[in-house]
């Protein structure tokens, strides 16, 4: 009886310390499990704040295209605009033209008339100046399509003095007068205050003629643009730049001035 009592007492020991073991294994699984949970728990929380981050990134992309697409349609727009706009004042042009040299014509029909009629002595030298002459149809020379397209910009008919300077620079762009056309292009741009496009026109006059005697004026106009559209940064920039280049130049005396004001 003993020794079956301490046989079943060793069992029992043996059984107490497996269940002991099994205990402490279940508690290190529960452990385990729990500081796993809490990973997946900590890295779920941070695949949504990256989720959340990107969409907001991408909702942000995708108003910027929506903006960005309504700019473009607006200048798209504007563009087709002067362009129907230039098109019409052309065709008004050519139509009164054409108009003028029909009642030309028939004046001289009825002043050959009258001469006959009054029978009225006349060499062919006279007949030559009493015959109105035909108006020209479109200025031709270098110095006709500036000064008319520069006429046109003193009256403000914009359109026809863009085309016009366009044409001279297209035509002539060795001319003298190529960076004054140049520039007077910006200043259209300018006066429409369509400062973006200005800024590109002055552009084109400070890198193609740098030497020319309008590079201070499109510096200088350059910079008022910039400023116009908010941008101080790149407006203090430029009228500086004047400032060194041109610091004897009227405009540099007026870069300063508004240099001041700028913050």
């Amino acid at each position: 009886m003993a020794a079956w009592g301490c046989a079943t007492q060793s069992d029992v020991n043996t059984i107490d310390n497996r269940l002991a073991e099994m205990e402490m294994r279940d508690a290190q699984l529960r452990q385990n499990r729990n500081a796993l949970k809490s990973d997946l728990e900590q890295r779920n929380q941070e695949l949504r704040k990256q989720s959340a981050g990107l969409r907001a990134i991408l909702e942000e992309m995708n108003e910027d295209i929506r903006i960005l697409s309504g700019r473009l349609e607006e200048m798209e727009y504007s563009i087709k605009k002067q362009q129907q706009n230039a098109a019409d004042l052309e065709s008004k042009r050519e139509a009164k033209l054409d108009s003028l040299a029909e009642r030309t014509e028939e004046n001289s029909v009825r002043l050959n008339r009258m001469e006959q009629y009054l029978n009225l002595e006349s060499s062919k030298k006279q007949a030559a100046v009493i015959t109105p002459a035909v108006p020209a149809k479109k200025p031709s020379s270098e110095d006709e399509i500036y000064r008319s397209a520069k006429q046109a910009f003193d009256q403000g008919d914009f359109d026809a003095a863009r085309q016009g300077f366009q044409e001279f620079i297209k035509r002539y762009p060795n001319s003298n007068n190529a960076d004054n056309a140049q520039f007077w292009i910006g200043e259209i741009y300018y006066r429409e205050k369509w400062y973006e496009k200005a800024i590109l026109e002055y552009q084109n006059v400070i890198e193609k003629y740098p030497k020319g005697n309008k590079a201070p004026a499109a510096l200088l106009k350059q910079g008022l643009a910039f400023s116009n559209i908010g941008d101080t940064a790149n407006a203090r920039l430029i009228l500086q730049e004047l400032s060194r280049k041109y610091p004897k130049s009227n405009e540099a005396r007026v870069a300063a001035e508004k240099l001041k004001t700028l913050k």
